[in-house]
């Protein structure tokens, strides 16, 4: 037989046995009972024991008892306790910057032209050659203002690591 017949026939039976289900009991696992996972996972709250600022005992923390444990005093209508959670608050943003007034004029140059035309024409108010030529000159002049103030390098703050620059 050559080693390509091998393969083939090492296919065929993966390809036969797909739809075969395994027929294994406990005692043919090839991992210990002890890492098989429960059904339902516990659930456990850990605390610290003392305030971690006091010098005293920082890092030490108790382990409560897990949730739904029999003996739970808590637990006396079958109900899970309510979980006592803080949840993540994000930190306020930071202020925005402070915008230049020629950026400020280059931004309303760039939308205030279009709009100027588009409020004429639905209006019906009657266009005049100089008005047209002065909102599309708007527009282009906001636009390169813009691109030209934008900047292509790295910022101030950088430090001397760009990082990965390809």
């Amino acid at each position: 037989m050559t080693p390509q017949s091998d393969e083939d026939e090492v296919w065929r039976q993966i390809v036969a046995s797909f739809n075969d289900t395994a027929e294994r009991d406990s005692a043919d696992q090839p991992w210990p009972d002890s890492e098989n996972v429960p059904a339902e996972p516990s659930r456990r709250v850990v605390k610290p024991t003392e305030d971690p600022d006091s010098g005293s005992g920082a890092g030490e923390f108790a382990r409560e008892r897990y949730a739904g444990e029999a003996g739970d005093e808590d637990d006396d209508d079958g109900e899970a306790p309510a979980e006592e959670e803080d949840g993540y608050t994000p930190p306020p943003p930071p202020p925005l910057p402070k915008v230049d007034v020629t950026t400020k004029i280059a931004w309303g140059a760039l939308f205030g032209g279009p709009a100027y035309l588009l409020v004429a024409a639905m209006a019906k108010w009657p266009l005049e050659g100089w008005a047209v030529i002065l909102a599309v000159a708007a527009f282009i002049g906001g636009f390169v203002v813009l691109v030209v103030r934008m900047g292509d390098g790295p910022p101030n703050d950088s430090g001397w690591d760009d990082g990965a620059v390809v």
